[in-house]
């Protein structure tokens, strides 16, 4: 027996990462409590990613930077790794200060161009 495929397109379940809302000032002792959940949340989702919603973390300082590398380092040891929402520019450049990338929503993916690659251009145009 033989049924006619379904109309209209297949139902997929799409993979959305879980989001973890980091507010206010985080003290050390909450920071152990925060890789928790980024573990289980890596362990109970199909996603690789957590999001980190850092917009309420106030000014940027080492304690978040600290905080950050901590949660990355978890991440990264169950498998996964997490990727940052609403970070303050401040933020952006006390992390490349001290040397640390993580990837952030919003910002497309910077990329040096490869080497011996041009451009195409149209015929007629003056070259530069």
């Amino acid at each position: 027996m033989s049924y006619p495929p379904p109309s209209g397109l297949p139902l997929v379940d799409a993979m959305t990462p879980a989001v973890l809302v980091l507010a206010g000032p985080v003290t050390r002792d909450e920071v152990a409590g925060l890789c928790d959940d980024v573990r289980a949340r890596l362990e109970a989702g199909g996603a690789r990613v957590v999001v980190c919603d850092v917009g309420g973390l106030g000014p940027p300082g080492l304690g978040v930077v600290d905080l950050l590398a901590r949660l990355q380092l978890a991440a990264r040891r169950a498998g996964g790794r997490i990727r940052l929402r609403d970070a303050d520019p401040a933020l952006h450049a006390l992390l490349d200060l001290v040397g640390l990338r993580f990837e952030v929503e919003g910002e497309p993916e910077q990329r040096e161009p490869a080497l011996g690659v041009e451009e195409e251009v149209e015929p007629g145009e003056p070259a530069v």
